[in-house]
């Protein structure tokens, strides 16, 4: 329900007292910052032909590979189900391989194609490109991912002792 100001203007009813503001909550700051950051990657991503999350893993499969399938997970916070299509859409374009570990047959190594190395070169552009669009200065930019990694910690500390932890 809608009421009007002595100017005749709509004015949104007001929120009932304990009741939260969407604008006043961390958890849609942070969904909404999420949501723009991969908005500003997308363009510099496309031609690369990746989307944001198959940068990230290819971001950590750079890193250090051959990787299981669980450890790209636990370094993305991704499960299984969600990384299995993404690494299949990666291996389909030539990027990556996936292999049973000979050791350990319960295990899959994913690690870089050629092309998927090759790709790495060009890639070193985006951070860079990335950071050009975005409204901080170097030093805020630093402290913000200091706090934001040092959150991300606690929160899975919170999230693994909590009854609903995996």
């Amino acid at each position: 329900m809608t009421t009007k100001t002595t100017t005749g203007r709509k004015q949104a009813p007001a929120v009932p007292a304990g009741v939260a503001r969407l604008d006043q909550q961390l958890c849609f700051a942070l969904y909404s910052a999420s949501g723009l950051m991969t908005k500003l990657y997308r363009p510099l991503l496309e031609p690369l032909g990746l989307t944001y999350p198959q940068y990230i893993a290819m971001l950590v499969i750079w890193e250090k590979a051959p990787r299981t399938v669980g450890e790209l997970g636990e370094a993305l916070g991704l499960d299984s189900a969600t990384l299995t299509p993404l690494l299949k859409r990666l291996e389909a374009n030539g990027l990556v391989t996936r292999r049973r570990d000979a050791a350990d047959e319960r295990r899959v190594l994913v690690e870089p194609t050629a092309k998927g190395q090759a790709l790495r070169e060009q890639a070193k552009s985006v951070p860079a490109a990335l950071a050009c669009q975005l409204p901080l200065k170097p030093g805020e930019l630093k402290s913000l991912h200091a706090t934001l990694t040092r959150f991300i910690g606690e929160l899975r500390k919170a999230a693994a002792t909590s009854p609903d932890g995996d």
